[in-house]
């Protein structure tokens, strides 16, 4: 083969493949790895088009491997930021419950956030959350201060300098076209020319499914691709909010719902919604790709999911073209928000992965073959969990060196 084979080699440069980078530098520091990334930086897609938010662990079932992670992993990522200096704020969280019905969910999150070992929560009598957010209103609430806000695109580009001083490649423009195996080896095949290695790990994002289809083998899920829509308020208007306010999520979808964040730059943003986008880099309402929306329709899941959360559906894209709802859906919050209080803001788009019976995914989902980790469902909130899972992903990968 000519150069001697990487050991490990990481299809993606978001945030998961880079902490699994770094994870194996820190517990195989002698292995060659490479992590090869198909657009021109790390961190383009859904590591760098996110709410920055560093969530505290509250909504998750206790027990699963999303909430498990979340909290190491958020204390991990704290350690990170002081170190590399990257901007943060623990700033705290309102999730404000606005009608009767929302009363239970909201006591259920209490008991999911204590189970899950969270901090300092506290539950808000309607009088009280002014106390915390002067312009907030609701019947109730629960203050979670453990919930915080960074920037994790710098998070990435730190994870980069990091990977590659201590002795990792980080090949970008390397997108993958296939894959084969020659004997011990695997062969990526990318735009940047073909890479050996020993094991390989899958951490591609809006593209987890099909890299592993690449690899010969028969994923059981599909990536469906939901844009997240933004607002941000005008300048003038951003004291309307504190910190973050979120709604009572419905307990039935793996979305927040419409919420108010406070950026570290200082920008307050509103959004995001969950809309069915039809090209798996769809940042706008008109992006279509042929390829993605066949391969979409082909999908007996997708009917399935249609017809499982048609109604939620549509409530999103009201959303997604009346600036008008989604004052509305803000107003349920923050009653002084104006339509005119709004302008648009980049969006972003989660690669949700789907079963064949149009189930939703909400849980972290690793699928392992020979000398192979592919992550296939990495949502929310694997941006602050990342370290924590790259961790899980890393020991697999080692695994399957030693296994030879």
């Amino acid at each position: 083969m000519g150069a001697r084979p990487y050991d490990v080699a990481i299809i993606g440069g978001g945030l998961i493949g880079l902490a699994t980078a770094r994870a194996l530098q820190e517990s195989a520091p002698r292995h060659a790895l490479i992590v090869l990334e198909a657009e021109p930086h790390v961190a383009a897609h859904q590591s760098g088009r996110n709410s920055g938010v560093i969530h505290s662990g509250l909504y998750y079932r206790p027990g699963s491997l999303k909430a498990r992670t979340c909290v190491e992993g958020r204390h991990a990522l704290s350690r990170f930021l002081e170190e590399h200096q990257i901007p943060y704020e623990q700033c705290g969280k309102l999730v404000v419950a606005t009608s009767a019905s929302e009363l239970p969910i909201l006591a259920d999150l209490e008991r999911r956030g204590h189970i899950n070992g969270l901090r300092g929560l506290r539950w808000l009598r309607a009088e009280e959350i002014p106390e915390y957010e002067p312009h907030a209103r609701g019947l109730a609430a629960l203050w979670v201060p453990e919930t915080g806000i960074t920037d994790y695109a710098l998070v990435a580009q730190a994870l980069a300098r990091v990977i590659s001083g201590s002795g990792g490649t980080i090949r970008t423009g390397a997108r993958a076209l296939g894959v084969r195996r020659v004997g011990r080896e695997i062969i990526v095949e990318t735009t940047a020319g073909d890479v050996a290695c020993r094991v390989l790990v899958g951490c591609a994002g809006l593209h987890a499914d099909r890299v592993a289809r690449l690899c010969g083998l028969s994923p059981p899920v599909r990536i469906i691709p939901f844009r997240g829509e933004y607002y941000e308020l005008i300048p003038e208007r951003r004291f309307l909010v504190r910190n973050l306010i979120y709604p009572v999520p419905d307990p039935e979808l793996p979305f927040l719902g419409v919420h108010l964040t406070r950026r570290v730059t200082g920008r307050v943003e509103a959004g995001p919604n969950a809309v069915l986008a039809f090209k798996r880099e769809g940042y706008t309402r008109w992006g279509i790709s042929m390829r993605d929306v066949g391969e979409m329709f082909v999908f007996s899941g997708f009917w399935r999911l249609i017809v499982r959360y048609g109604r939620a559906g549509l409530r999103e894209m009201v959303l997604s073209f009346s600036r008008r709802a989604f004052a509305r859906a803000l107003q349920r919050l923050v009653p002084d928000v104006r339509e005119q209080d709004l302008r648009p803001a980049p969006s972003g788009v989660r690669a949700q992965a789907v079963d064949p019976s149009g189930r939703l995914l909400d849980d972290f989902h690793l699928l392992e073959a020979e000398r192979m980790v592919h992550v296939l469902n990495a949502p929310s909130p694997a941006a602050t969990a990342a370290l924590r899972i790259g961790q899980i992903v890393a020991a697999r990968a080692l695994a399957h060196l030693e296994r030879g």
